[in-house]
């Protein structure tokens, strides 16, 4: 019986211990030194959540970036790419459907040369960032939309070259743009 009464003493301590106490004070540190990011690095855009820096998501309009496509329709809860390997015809065929459409909405040549991201999801499926080569991509054709609310390609280029991010720590990765940011400073154009 004394065995039982140590045991659960020892079990109620370390649940109050790691199961509360821990946790808290873990949430508290990190609410007091990184709010932003420890609240999902929600982008707020007058009263309204507009979205996250780390999720992407999907902009069917065409006065606006296209993000990278994904498998899982920018969904976080399955996030996850399709699994496809490079011998199946179906992503074959996905990659050929992907390119004809970024072509003809982009009104590009044929045989451009469509960089990779805008043809395959992530491993994730919620990737929020885009090449500075496929927002170029895209800029005349949103400068073609936009012509009329004072948004010329020269605009769209400097939003481009000013909200493109190095590679992390300078090494790791490539140059990138996050598309949601990138689409709330266009709509900043006057």
């Amino acid at each position: 019986m004394k065995t039982l009464v140590i045991s659960l003493r020892i079990f109620f301590f370390f649940t109050l211990l790691t199961g509360i106490a821990y946790p808290l004070l873990v949430t508290g540190i990190v609410q007091t030194l990184f709010p932003a990011k420890a609240n999902g690095s929600i982008i707020i855009s007058g009263n309204n959540m507009t979205g996250s820096l780390l999720i992407g998501q999907q902009f069917d309009s065409a006065r606006y970036f296209s993000s990278r496509p994904s498998a899982v329709a920018y969904n976080p809860l399955p996030s996850g790419g399709s699994n496809f390997g490079l011998t199946s015809e179906k992503l074959r065929t996905m990659v050929a459907d992907r390119k004809k459409a970024f072509i003809a909405l982009n009104h590009l040549d044929r045989l451009a040369d469509v960089p990779a991201e805008m043809l395959f999801s992530s491993a994730s499926g919620l990737d929020p960032h885009i090449s500075p080569r496929a927002a170029l991509m895209q800029a005349d054709r949103i400068s073609e939309i936009r012509r009329f609310t004072g948004v010329q390609r020269n605009k769209l280029l400097q939003c481009i070259s000013q909200l493109t991010e190095n590679p992390q720590y300078f090494c790791f990765g490539e140059e990138r743009i996050n598309v949601l940011l990138l689409n709330l400073e266009i709509d900043k154009i006057r």
